[in-house]
């Protein structure tokens, strides 16, 4: 097989990534629109993340958020976003690095992204980096996480996106 001088897998990522920011952007700009809400999962000791040590300590590999009634301040940049979001009653301020995000789900529309992370020594690395989830992959978002039912007015809630996925 020839040898991708063009980086294909690089260009495909970066341009999902756009859609990612842009709708962020959108969001910050405008507030959410209908139905819509996001999941966003992302590595907690990425570079660039900055997270309390309190929750590092709770999600010390990966941490999902969602954005959907009570989140505020949010700030997207060309290379991140940042977000304000309550934990147990608790306001935290994170900064996102988009290089970061492991996955982005809108339950709304059952649209999905799934990116590999970006690793600096891994740049040229092999294989693309970026699939699109099926449609049909993800079922409807339930009000329960992870067998706990979702309780109202306590904030943000961190959900695993494994409940989403085909069995």
């Amino acid at each position: 097989m020839a040898t991708d001088h063009i980086r294909y897998d690089v260009l495909a990522r970066d341009a999902l990534r756009g859609v990612l920011k842009h709708v962020l952007a959108d969001a910050a700009e405008h507030g959410l629109p209908g139905e819509h809400h996001f999941y966003i999962t992302f590595l907690s000791k990425a570079e660039g993340v900055k997270i309390s040590p309190r929750l590092l300590s709770q999600y010390p590999q990966e941490m999902t958020v969602i954005l959907q009634h009570q989140f505020w301040d949010l700030v997207v940049t060309d290379d991140r976003f940042e977000v304000g979001l309550s934990f147990n009653g608790i306001p935290e301020r994170l900064v996102i690095p988009f290089s970061a995000i492991k996955s982005f789900f809108d339950p709304s529309v059952q649209f999905g992204l799934q990116f590999e992370p970006v690793e600096e020594s891994a740049a040229a690395a092999d294989a693309p980096t970026v699939e699109t989830l099926p449609v049909a992959a993800a079922p409807e978002a339930s009000a329960e996480t992870d067998g706990e039912p979702v309780k109202q007015g306590e904030g943000a809630e961190v959900v695993r996106l494994d409940r989403f996925r085909k069995k």
